[in-house]
């Protein structure tokens, strides 16, 4: 249906039309990851993960020209700061302090998904540059504290520093194929911290041949430890997946949050909507022994890069989650092509698995002058902090220097040698 020109916010993403929003994607971004695609928003809506009584609320802004789509963004009235990965509990305690509603507020974000990608969709910069005044206006009009944008890419900062809103820094870990060196600290949301071997890997025997002795050794242990539990792995997309395969990896995902005494916030219609509405940009990894599946993990796929979400393991094997969360994926990368793997949020241990630190960064606006600028001095001490944050990183860098070569003391086996047993696939 022909929408009249203007911004205007939809309760349902249902009531957008899919081809049009998706096409907004690709106009953002060389290859932006599924998460923020209309089908995985929808999956998000008519599974019930949000809306009713879980604290978000759809409210998605869109600018409308000639009656066609030519900017929006995934927005909701947030009624608290849980699943957002980017901690602004503070500020709302302070607010709560002072006699003031922090909630509900404005936010632009993927529903439990951290993973950097175009926050402001737009046929181009003037088109999502109107998209935003349109909706920081609609934001100082509803008397609410705040709006915030999470994730959105590096390359959107420019536009959002210049509409006026506070840039905050974080960190998560990702490994590339070809790495980036220090100088190029370019990423989908952000720039890596270690410098690496700048060629490409062809192989997990190249790639750890390119890590530190130690390092290597320590890889090795785990996957011959993960590997003696005797479990066959097989990786599905969502046209080879069954729905006891997403059952059973619904039950390993809840019971994943119950050992962390935590609710999770998805559930298993919307793992089965996702996969039955983009099989092609999910990947269940399935462990089983003698037959039996025993634990899983869920990424999410593009063209480019992998990205792991959920995994849950329904006996104690240890190592298991090493193998599935990040070496199998790794393997995974290499061997279809796909030059990135994003662990997720936060986790130092990722780093000694080869995972590098990079920047990531949200933008925030909020309607009081006192705490927009308090908040404002402390994001910029904040930000001085992860730079020395991922300067330390640095200097623990995974992989070798130049003088240390594959066979030297504490390296492991060389080429030809004996290799550490993987899980048959």
């Amino acid at each position: 249906m022909t929408q009249p020109d203007g911004f205007r916010l939809f309760p349902a993403i249902a009531r957008i039309d899919a081809r049009q929003w998706d096409a907004l994607v690709d106009a953002s971004a060389a290859s932006a990851a599924p998460c923020v695609r209309h089908a995985f928003l929808r999956a998000l809506e008519e599974s019930g993960c949000v809306g009713g009584r879980s604290g978000w609320t759809a409210t998605h802004a869109t600018l409308w020209r000639d009656g066609s789509l030519c900017a929006a963004m995934p927005l909701y009235l947030k009624a608290h700061s849980w699943g957002e990965y980017v901690f602004d509990w503070a500020w709302a305690e302070a607010y709560q302090r002072h006699g003031l509603d922090y909630y509900p507020k404005w936010l632009g974000a993927v529903p439990f998904t951290p993973i950097p990608g175009p926050r402001l969709l737009g046929r181009d910069d003037g088109a999502r540059r109107e998209l935003l005044a349109a909706l920081l206006g609609q934001a100082r009009e509803s008397g609410l504290s705040s709006l915030h944008l999470l994730f959105p890419l590096d390359n959107e900062r420019a536009l959002l520093e210049a509409a006026g809103l506070m840039i905050r820094e974080g960190v998560q870990f990702h490994w590339e194929n070809p790495p980036a060196s220090a100088n190029e600290s370019e990423s989908p949301g952000a720039g890596a911290a270690c410098s690496v071997p700048p060629r490409r890997w062809a192989g997990f025997e190249d790639f750890l041949a390119s890590l530190a002795g130690s390092k290597r050794k320590k890889i090795r242990q785990e996957r011959r430890r993960a590997a003696a539990h005797g479990l066959h792995l097989q990786w599905l997309d969502g046209h080879e997946a069954r729905d006891e395969d997403w059952a059973f990896f619904a039950h390993c995902y809840a019971t994943t949050y119950a050992l962390h005494r935590s609710t999770p916030y998805l559930n298993a219609d919307f793992f089965g909507r996702l996969a039955h509405s983009m099989p092609e940009a999910v990947r269940l990894l399935v462990a089983r022994r003698d037959g039996q599946p025993v634990a899983a993990a869920f990424f999410l796929c593009d063209r480019e890069a992998l990205y792991g979400r959920y995994w849950g393991c329904v006996e104690d094997l240890p190592f298991v989650h090493f193998e599935l969360c990040y070496y199998q994926a790794i393997e995974y990368c290499l061997e279809h092509g796909l030059a990135r793997f994003e662990g997720g949020a936060q986790g130092e241990h990722k780093l000694a698995r080869g995972l590098l630190p990079v920047r990531t960064y949200s933008a925030h606006w909020l309607a009081d002058a006192r705490f927009r600028g308090a908040v404002d001095d402390w994001l910029a001490r904040e930000r001085a902090g992860v730079s020395h944050y991922l300067d330390e990183l640095a200097e623990h860098s995974p992989f070798r220097h130049d003088t240390e070569t594959p066979g030297s003391a504490g390296a492991g086996p060389t080429a030809g040698a004996e290799r550490a047993p993987r899980p048959p696939r």
